[in-house]
Order: structure tokens, then C-alpha cells, then sequence
């Protein structure tokens, strides 16, 4: 508990449209018949997480709101190819299945912005580097590292930047908006 009320688990995500999101489901159905023990990700947590807060407090999530709105509004809507498949970490032991995206500079200033809001609303400091990706699923146990195909699934939209709220269950995780931000409009 927080002062304020209970702690919500929380990140920040560039939102995939549904036309984009059903293509990935295809993927998975091809992954899934040669990748073995994964838990896929389930369609509605599609998603290109920007920011993971995890536990977070209402008061800061009402100051980083104000601040994800300002980085929405700064960042043009753009376009990222989605390349590649691969694992995390890159040796040993896979944990997550993910897709590549390759993104314009913007979506990494947006990303940067969004880390600094976090940091002035009270969250640590992100220790890792941002590395631009749509988790596919996770490992459940370990498991050997597989062969993995090519896979290129063009060009996607990015224009909605998203505050979720995460809940886990036994069927995986609830995701569950609470603000959303348009990108700026790149003819505005």
C-alpha cells in the first residue's frame, strides 16, 4: 500500500492497431509449431512497451500523466518496420521470443521523454537500454535456444502512446488503459 491507496503495477506502451496485431497472431501460429514451451503473448497485450514502472503510486501516476501527454504531443505519428525475430537475453537461456522493430529517432526521443517523466514522478531510473521490440510470448521452463525463421512484417503505424495498468493472473496479464495519447499529427 502507498499513501493514497494501493499501488498499481503499471507501464507505458506504444498502443498496434487490430489489423496489425492479428497479423502477429499469425506469426505466433507459425512459431508456435516449431518453438516449443513458450507462453504466447495473447492479443490484447500486444504492445511496444516504452517505460515498465511496475508498482505505482496514484500520486505518481497523476504527475507522470501530465508529463506523457507533453511527449505525445512533441512526438510526430510515424511508421516502424517490423524485422526480425530473436531472444532475451542473447546467449543462453532464452526467456522471451520477441519481434524487432526498427524505428525512426523520434520514437527514441519519445521513449527518452517518457523515461525522464518517469524519473521526475519518483520512478528509478531504467538501468537498461531501450531496445525497440513486441514480446511474443516467454519461456515457461528452460529450454533450449531454437532455430528461428525471417520474418518481415513491413511497416506498422505508431501514433497512440498508452498508460496501462497491469494485473496478473493465473491466465496471464489483465492489461487495462488508463490514459491514452494521440501522437502529434505529422502534416500539423
Amino acid at each position: 500500500m502507498t499513501a493514497g491507496g494501493p499501488a498499481v503495477r503499471a507501464f507505458v506502451a506504444l498502443e498496434l492497431a487490430q489489423g496489425f496485431r492479428e497479423r502477429v497472431m499469425g506469426v505466433q501460429a507459425r512459431l508456435a509449431s516449431t518453438v516449443k514451451g513458450v507462453r504466447w503473448v495473447k492479443e490484447q497485450g500486444l504492445h511496444v512497451t516504452l517505460r515498465f514502472l511496475g508498482p505505482s503510486s496514484a500520486a505518481q501516476l497523476v504527475a507522470l500523466k501530465e508529463a506523457l501527454a507533453a511527449a505525445a504531443r512533441a512526438c510526430p505519428a510515424t511508421r516502424a518496420r517490423v524485422v526480425g525475430v530473436g531472444m532475451f537475453p542473447e546467449r543462453g537461456t532464452p526467456r522471451v521470443l520477441w519481434l524487432g522493430f526498427q524505428v525512426d529517432p523520434v520514437v527514441l526521443n519519445l521513449q527518452a521523454a517518457c523515461e525522464g517523466a518517469a524519473v521526475r514522478s519518483g520512478f528509478d531510473p531504467e538501468p537498461r537500454g531501450f531496445v525497440p521490440h513486441l514480446t511474443l510470448g516467454r519461456w515457461r521452463e528452460r529450454s533450449p535456444r531454437p532455430a528461428l525463421p525471417d520474418i518481415d512484417l513491413g511497416e506498422v503505424l505508431l501514433d497512440t502512446l498508452t498508460l496501462f495498468r497491469s494485473e496478473l493472473g493465473r491466465e496471464g496479464a489483465v492489461y487495462t488503459p488508463l490514459d491514452s495519447y494521440s501522437l502529434a499529427r505529422a502534416d500539423a
